[in-house]
């Protein structure tokens, strides 16, 4: 299911927003803030710019997608549940006992889910040997991994960006998730990795900044990506933590906070 028209992901992008909130309501434990955050452009990555078959999850022709920040889940599952690779009812099961849908990723237990994440600044690594893979096997799938912003204060991150320009890793498209927030302040007060953009440039990347909540800035940045050759891409998206939410926007408390019963009734009304 495709979807070609800013309107139709706008749509679609509140229907993940609502699967976010269904799912840390239900569990009553997750991670809102950021999976809120990053929700539009998942959104634009799984309903139009992804090449994946949710009939075929494991298709070997198939782009491959990464959420590094593992605790963001709630959008990844919403995702992937509103593109058919699992029952939308399944999301109220979210981080219960015996529930495929635990609180990161498992590549073992959930359809269409590419690499189990979790341990942060890991992801990236995983997902630069899929890109090396991609050019030893001659294949043009490409490797998409969204970081935090607050994760790339791991050192993992900056040893994986100098293998991807080593390599010349042009099928490696990253999107940075530039919140501004982490569990415990703002990004520049915990452990700045201020200039982001200066930083990856430095390693050899083609920068690309957009606002992370406008849709088709989101779309034209993915296809000015795939249009680079020779290196990897790093795309800069300023976001809102709790974006959609009113009283969870910004609010760094929302991190991994699940609604109550009137706070979940008031968010739900918002996205309608």
């Amino acid at each position: 299911m495709k979807l070609n028209t800013v309107n139709e992901l706008e749509k679609m992008a509140k229907e993940i927003r609502k699967g976010i909130i269904e799912q840390v309501y239900n569990g009553q434990s997750g991670h809102p803030g950021g999976s809120l955050s990053v929700a539009d452009i998942l959104t634009v990555l799984y309903f139009n710019e992804l090449k994946i078959d949710e009939k075929n999850p494991k298709w070997e022709e198939r782009d491959r997608f990464i959420l590094s920040k593992g605790h963001c889940s709630p959008a990844l599952y919403s995702c992937l549940a509103n593109r058919g690779f699992f029952p939308v009812e399944d999301l109220k099961t979210f981080r219960k006992l015996e529930s495929y849908l635990q609180g990161h990723p498992d590549m073992n237990k959930i359809p269409g889910v590419d690499m189990t994440t979790g341990s942060l600044g890991q992801g990236l690594s995983a997902g630069i040997g899929m890109a090396i893979a991609g050019k030893m096997d001659k294949k043009d799938y490409r490797v998409y991994c969204v970081l935090g912003d607050g994760e790339i204060e791991e050192g993992q991150i900056w040893e994986a960006t100098m293998s991807a320009k080593k390599y010349e890793l042009d099928n490696l498209c990253i999107i940075v998730d530039n919140n501004n927030l982490q569990i415990d302040g703002t990004i520049e007060k915990v452990m700045s990795p201020y200039p982001i953009d200066e930083k990856f440039k430095s390693f050899g990347f083609e920068i690309i900044k957009i606002d992370g909540h406008n849709i088709q800035e989101i779309l034209d940045g993915f296809d000015v990506a795939k249009h680079i050759k020779g290196k990897p891409v790093c795309i800069i998206a300023k976001t809102i933590k709790g974006k959609g939410i009113s009283y969870m926007e910004n609010q760094v408390g929302w991190h991994g906070t699940a609604p109550n019963e009137e706070q979940y009734k008031i968010a739900m009304k918002e996205l309608v």
